[in-house]
């Protein structure tokens, strides 16, 4: 039997070797250990291939008792959660006017072992028009392509800026403690994607609110990689390679427009993949062996941002 799994590049195979644990002489074993607790557990509906469960192995550095979690997980919070998920019944207009929106950037270069640079920006849609669940359903759709296709994410990680340049107090109020519990358990719990940093940059007046409350559900590693640049872009490229950033902020990759084209070309061109992951996957909590999970045992909070007296 053989594997059904992407070559790396001779920089990735060494992160995945130092860093991940990652042995090619025994993959092949661990998988198939893999694949034999997925087919035993009866509420796991789950995909089967090669590349996509390898990513949990190199998610949780080859601890396969840990993978097996991150993958239940992955699925249980994706069921739970089917505000972030949509239909994807099909790519409709206001799914394609968001993506145009460029709310989420995943940037075409990374440096040759680095981690995968994504921007996200939050004022770039118009709060009086979409609510957050709208935007996170284009966000889910560019993240499930990169699951896949990217070994620069699943190998050395996901590196963040949140460009906050014209977010308003509409767009703060979206954020009640219940949304951002479920986005911080889908980023943190329930992802095999290793977070290598969070950037903040453009911050505006409120911000520390907004930083607090989704600390407040980070856990301690998590909290010590965010990073705040505030309006200082000199202190980002520190750290972000110029050319690896678009010419909108400054550097020498696509542009922000370039970058949208792409990403809409791939989703229309795999859209029937991203409907599988909503239609054929996911967990069945009555067939869960012990104790069934629900939306108030997983997240067990709700609120309004309004409750931290913004002013």
């Amino acid at each position: 039997m053989s594997l059904s799994i992407r070559k790396l590049s001779p920089e990735l195979q060494e992160i995945a070797k130092s860093q991940l644990n990652e042995n090619e002489s025994n993959i092949l074993e661990i998988l198939t250990q893999f694949k034999q607790w997925i087919e035993k557990s009866p509420h796991l509906k789950s995909r089967m291939d090669d590349q996509f469960l390898i990513m949990f192995l190199r998610g949780c550095k080859y601890s396969l008792e840990r993978a097996k979690q991150k993958l239940d997980m992955f699925y249980t919070v994706r069921t739970h959660v089917p505000e972030f998920m949509g239909t994807r019944e099909r790519f409709d207009e206001k799914a394609i006017t968001i993506l145009r929106l460029g709310s989420m950037l995943a940037l075409p270069q990374a440096e040759k072992n680095g981690p995968r640079i994504i921007i996200i920006r939050p004022g770039s849609y118009d709060a009086t028009k979409y609510d957050i669940r709208d935007i996170l359903q284009v966000f889910m759709l560019i993240n499930d392509l990169l699951l896949i296709e990217d070994d620069h994410l699943t190998v050395a990680g996901s590196l963040s800026i949140l460009d906050l340049k014209d977010v308003t107090l509409n767009h703060l109020t979206q954020m009640t403690p219940s949304v951002v519990k479920k986005m911080t358990m889908m980023m943190q719990d329930a992802s095999p994607i290793r977070q290598k940093g969070i950037h903040y940059i453009n911050t505006p007046v409120g911000f520390e609110k907004v930083m607090n409350l989704f600390k407040s559900f980070m856990n301690e590693k998590m909290k010590k990689r965010i990073y705040v640049h505030g309006n200082d872009m000199n202190s980002l490229f520190k750290v972000i390679p110029r050319k690896l950033m678009p010419k909108d902020y400054g550097g020498d990759s696509d542009s922000i427009s370039e970058i949208i084209e792409q990403w809409e070309q791939k989703i229309r061109a795999n859209y029937e993949y991203l409907q599988d992951e909503i239609t054929k996957y996911g967990v069945d909590e009555k067939k869960r062996i012990g104790k069934s999970k629900n939306p108030e045992t997983l997240f067990g909070i709700d609120g309004t941002f309004r409750q931290l007296e913004i002013d």
